[in-house]
C-alpha cells in the first residue's frame, strides 16, 4: 500500500491524499490519512448540469447557508467526487466562504483526474477542487469506477456515527452512486427541483403509476429514499439533514 502524500493547489491550499488499489487496504489507508473513531458524515452526489441561472443561484445559497454550516455545526465530514465542477465545486467554495474546518474528502479514479501542477495526460481528465482537504485516489479510468469505493469510504469514516447521502441533480454516474449508497443501507435525500436524475426519481416516487427506467424503479422502491423539494424553505432541509446526522 502506498503512503499518503500531500500537494498544493495554485491558490495556496494544501491537501493530503492517498492512493488505494485494493478494498482490503482501505481501512488502513484512511487511518493513515488521520481518519479514526467515528464522525457524522454527509455523502454528496450529483451535478449541476442543465440548471437555470435562478436555480443555480439557489443551489449555491443552499451550500453556503445550509449545507456547509450544518456540517460544521455537527462536527461532521463530507465525502464527494472531489473535482472542480458542479456540486463538488459548490461544496468546496462554501467551505471556504464560511471558513469551515470540517474535512472535505474527494474520491476519484486515478485515471480521470490531473493533480495540481501536473501536465494533463488526457483531454478527458478533470482538475481537483482546490478547497478539499483530502483525496482518496482509487483504481479506474472512467467516471463511475469510484462509486463503490465512495460508498465504502463513507461508511468507514462514519464508522458508528450516522451518515446520509444528498443527491442534487446528477446523471448516470450519480445513479450508480445512489445505488451503491443504498446498498450499504445509507439514507439518500433527493433534492427534487434540482434537475435531471433528482427530478426523474422524484417524479417516479410521486407518480407510481408512471413508466420508469428499471434502475430508477429499483431506487424509488427503497425505503431509505427521501424527497425534499427545492421550493420548500431551506430551513426544512437543514431540519431533515440534522435528523439523520445528529448523533
Amino acid at each position: 500500500m502506498k503512503k499518503p502524500f500531500s500537494f498544493s493547489f495554485p491558490n495556496g491550499q494544501t491537501a493530503d491524499a492517498v492512493q488505494v488499489d485494493d478494498f482490503a487496504n482501505l481501512s488502513a489507508a484512511l487511518h493513515d490519512l488521520g481518519f479514526q473513531g467515528s464522525r457524522p458524515l454527509l455523502v454528496l452526489v450529483g451535478g449541476a448540469s442543465k440548471v437555470s441561472e435562478a436555480d443555480l443561484a439557489r443551489l449555491r445559497l443552499l451550500f453556503v447557508e445550509v449545507i456547509a454550516p450544518l456540517v460544521e455545526e455537527l462536527n461532521a465530514d463530507v465525502v464527494d467526487g472531489g473535482t472542480d465542477a458542479g456540486v463538488m465545486k459548490m461544496m468546496g467554495q462554501a467551505r471556504s466562504e464560511i471558513n469551515a474546518t470540517f474535512s472535505l474528502i474527494g474520491v476519484a479514479p486515478l485515471g480521470t483526474i490531473t493533480l495540481p501542477h501536473a501536465v494533463a495526460t488526457s483531454s478527458n481528465t478533470e482538475a481537483l477542487e482546490p478547497h478539499h482537504t483530502h483525496f482518496v485516489l482509487v483504481p479506474g479510468s472512467n467516471w463511475g469506477d469510484e462509486s463503490p469505493w465512495q460508498a465504502r469510504i463513507a461508511s468507514l469514516i462514519a464508522n458508528e456515527a450516522p451518515s446520509v447521502t444528498l443527491l442534487i441533480n446528477g446523471g448516470e454516474i450519480a445513479l450508480l452512486d445512489v445505488m451503491e449508497n443504498l446498498k450499504v443501507g445509507r439514507t439518500v435525500v433527493v433534492i427534487a427541483g434540482s434537475g435531471r436524475l433528482a427530478d426523474e426519481i422524484a417524479f417516479a416516487r410521486n407518480h407510481p403509476e408512471s413508466e420508469v427506467r428499471e434502475k430508477v424503479a429499483e431506487v424509488v422502491g427503497q425505503s431509505h429514499l427521501l424527497l425534499f423539494d427545492l421550493s420548500e424553505p431551506m430551513s426544512e432541509l437543514a431540519k431533515l439533514l440534522r435528523q439523520h446526522l445528529a448523533s
